[in-house]
């Protein structure tokens, strides 16, 4: 267990609760026997106050134990789950207020709970360290939980990006250059901006930029940057100083997460950057004449990157703001896949109004190679010049009702080492999907049969197959065994 001031006020708070209640002692009752205050008592075992020595002298006296027992760290049989939840550190990892909860309720609830939720609490923390995952995994799921919870739109930070504009973009200027955004960074928030260091260093090449802290603030931008890149990560810092956003992360793309709180500001950056770039009501605007198109007009999407001078990923994030709050479509997805080699990876994944197919996998399998985010992907190489393809699929899932229209952009990298990426946004194609919007049946839009991976895919004679169904086969003989005894036992 990692002996943390948290830690210790903790089970020093949890050790005199348990002791005041087994001896059915109110707050009052312990208060005018050991002469601290009722409030200071209940502050004590929400872990918020350490008190000093004599009184914790006080305390053992009235509840009967030792001073030195009552100031250890060693928890009575009954409280394993609390033990084994302190030496994961997941109190210390996790924005437990977020969702309304105080560390030290935590650990009452698990306290007075049965023995079987303790040892699942256990296999949960077991499965965790087995599968691999990191404190990082568990606060990007929770992130894409926030997101969810609100439909990816955000209220206040749309209010907050019409107010920087009001403040310090002319109402006549079109659109936001990049020159417009590094000015209102240097000369209104004291920056330098710095596009020659990064560029030096070999090990630092996949970063896009560094923040310097100091006296004058330096933003140091990679040099492989093209102009849509830029715009955006000089919004984002924007975004961290006029929003006064702390903590932070010092780079972009992360190398280390260092707290929940780092993460979700980062991400409300992102997203003042997005929404400072794609104007909510023009991009609305935009949107309700793509949407009532009678076939899938590609070139009219694509023609918004130009137009916003974005790069793919933020125009499909922008989609994801604003087709549920403008148009009422909830039920979707965002997938960024990566390609290194002949490896793919899912490097960002959000799902609205549950999750939806396709979705990460924390086991090591292959993904539908039929997915067109894939498939665009493994295509990357024999495009020509071309730096970004827009397709679209209508994506059956076998074993399953679900059906998908898939928008996809892939693109090729301009920086050699940073892998070529596809984002893709995917809608479910419901009765709901269907008035909103007109081409969802436009029959040049293909349709294929896909599967989440090929370890679990049902799907004979598959071309793509990149492994084996060995999980579903597994699963297959499972159920025949079943079956079997079934059978066997009725007759």
């Amino acid at each position: 267990m990692e002996v943390t001031e948290e830690n210790i006020r903790l089970i020093f708070g949890l050790k005199v609760r348990q002791l005041r209640q087994e001896k059915g002692l109110s707050f009052a009752a312990l208060s005018k026997d050991t002469g601290l205050s009722a409030s200071y008592l209940n502050e004590i075992e929400k872990g918020k106050k350490y008190p000093k020595t004599e009184k914790i002298a006080k305390l053992a006296e009235s509840l009967g134990v030792s001073y030195d027992w009552l100031i250890s760290l060693q928890l009575s049989k009954n409280l394993a789950p609390v033990s084994q939840l302190l030496k994961s550190n997941l109190l210390s990892d996790l924005p437990l207020e977020m969702f309304g909860l105080e560390p030290a309720v935590l650990l009452e609830m698990l306290s007075n709970a049965p023995a079987k939720l303790g040892a699942f609490l256990s296999t949960i923390i077991e499965i965790s360290r087995n599968y691999g995952m990191q404190v990082e995994n568990l606060y990007y799921n929770m992130l894409r939980s926030y997101q969810e919870m609100y439909d990816n739109y955000f209220e206040e930070l749309e209010q907050s990006v019409k107010a920087f504009k009001k403040k310090y973009v002319q109402p006549d200027e079109e659109g936001l250059s990049y020159e417009t955004l590094a000015s209102i960074l240097i000369n209104d928030f004291n920056y330098s901006i710095d596009k020659e260091s990064l560029g030096s260093q070999v090990e630092l090449a996949k970063l896009r930029t560094i923040f310097m802290e100091g006296d004058k603030k330096r933003l140091l931008l990679n040099p492989l940057l093209n102009e849509a890149q830029q715009r955006f990560a000089v919004g984002q810092e924007l975004a961290y100083a006029y929003l006064k956003l702390k903590p932070r992360p010092k780079t972009t793309t992360w190398i280390e997460v260092s707290s929940f709180e780092e993460l979700l500001n980062n991400f409300k950056a992102s997203y003042f950057s997005c929404a400072l770039l794609l104007d909510e009501d023009l991009v609305k605007q935009d949107l309700e004449k793509w949407l009532k198109q009678d076939a899938l007009d590609a070139d009219l999407l694509m023609s918004y990157l130009d137009k916003y001078q974005c790069s793919p990923e933020v125009l499909l994030h922008r989609m994801t703001n604003l087709l549920p709050r403008h148009f009422g479509i909830r039920e979707l997805f965002f997938l960024r896949f990566t390609k290194n080699e002949d490896k793919f990876k899912l490097t960002k994944e959000m799902h609205l109004s549950g999750l939806h197919n396709p979705h990460g996998t924390a086991l090591d399998e292959h993904y539908c190679r039929r997915w067109i985010s894939i498939e665009l992907l493994q295509k990357m190489n024999v495009v020509g010049d071309k730096k970004v393809i827009c397709k679209s699929q209508r994506s059956k899932y076998a074993d399953s009702d679900n059906e998908y229209l898939i928008i996809t952009l892939a693109k090729v990298s301009e920086n050699p080492s940073v892998p070529n990426s596809s984002v893709s946004i995917g809608m479910l194609i419901n009765k709901n999907l269907k008035q909103k919007l007109k081409f969802w049946n436009d029959p040049n839009i293909p349709i294929r049969v896909v599967n989440e991976t090929c370890e679990t895919c049902s799907l004979r004679n598959c071309e793509e197959r990149a492994a084996p169904p060995e999980r579903y086969e597994t699963k297959q003989k499972n159920i025949a065994m079943k079956a079997a005894l079934k059978a066997l036992t009725e007759s």
